[in-house]
């Protein structure tokens, strides 16, 4: 027996069924500036007001500082010869200049890997290799390289940093539409052109990724890379308080290293949304 037919029915906007059915379309864009603000002053109000809650809990608050305590603590650190503004100072000098060192690095190493498979195959098992390896467990290595001065602290930040950003940038470059690169030849440009003018725009968005991914590395690297010995720094002063267990000092070290974080972020999300207008 033949198969039954069956009728088609296309269904247009004024179709019924179709209003009915109809949904809207997800809006995937950012509310709009006044909306954001308030829920991020929203969103830290009440993270403050549950910290204090349950500080208030006897069992908790025998091993976790109030936002008074910590407060309270903010204001001697500062009077105190004014130690409080030099631990920021030192350490955010050691992250910016482990950080910069590691940018500048891992860029053309990214682009050498990205254009020259040679040069891959070479690379990228040492780069997978070592970013499997925590940066604390290279300290004792480069204090015995280098002793306790600044430059042990420099080099643990860079090979953090060094190492998100080189795969980020070069992923990026793995990225690029073949389909333009295809078309430059066709049009006969040479290597050069098809690398300043295709290569290095493409993959600029990935670089700035890079780079904010590069600076959170940094950024949690800090107190492991002051593990190699000094007397100043946001790590330093938390290392030093968690010995005397005083938990409101080392609530208002973690407490700065993540406005410092979280303003280094914004600056780059600047930058990157003023210099990739043209995406």
């Amino acid at each position: 027996m033949a198969a039954p037919h069956q009728r088609l029915e296309f269904l247009t906007e004024d179709h019924p069924q179709t209003k009915n059915h109809r949904r809207k379309l997800k809006d995937f864009s950012d509310a709009s500036r006044k909306m954001r603000l308030s829920l991020n002053i929203g969103s830290v109000l009440i993270g403050f007001l549950l910290w204090y809650f349950i500080t208030l809990i006897p069992s908790i608050n025998t091993f976790l500082a109030s936002p008074k305590q910590v407060y309270a603590a903010l204001i001697s650190e500062s009077a105190a010869n004014g130690r409080y503004f030099k631990d920021i100072s030192i350490s955010l000098q050691r992250i910016l200049i482990g950080f910069g060192l590691a940018f500048i690095a891992s860029i053309p190493v990214a682009f050498l890997m990205g254009w020259y498979p040679r040069v891959r195959s070479i690379v990228e098992p040492w780069i997978q290799f070592f970013r499997t390896i925590p940066p604390i467990a290279l300290i004792p290595l480069v204090i015995l390289a280098m002793g306790l001065g600044e430059p042990p602290k420099y080099t643990i930040i860079f090979v953090a940093a060094f190492l998100v950003m080189v795969v980020t940038i070069y992923q990026g470059i793995k990225e690029v539409d073949k389909t333009l690169i295809k078309a430059a030849y066709t049009m006969g440009a040479s290597d050069r052109d098809i690398f300043w003018d295709i290569m290095i725009p493409a993959s600029f968005p990935f670089i700035l990724v890079g780079a904010r991914l590069g600076m959170a590395a940094s950024l949690t690297t800090l107190i492991a890379a002051e593990l190699t010995g000094t007397t100043f720094g946001l790590g330093a002063r938390i290392q030093g308080a968690q010995q005397f267990m005083d938990t409101s000092i080392v609530l208002l070290g973690i407490i700065t290293i993540g406005i410092i974080g979280f303003l280094l972020d914004k600056i780059l999300l600047l930058i990157e949304k003023r210099l990739t207008r043209w995406k």
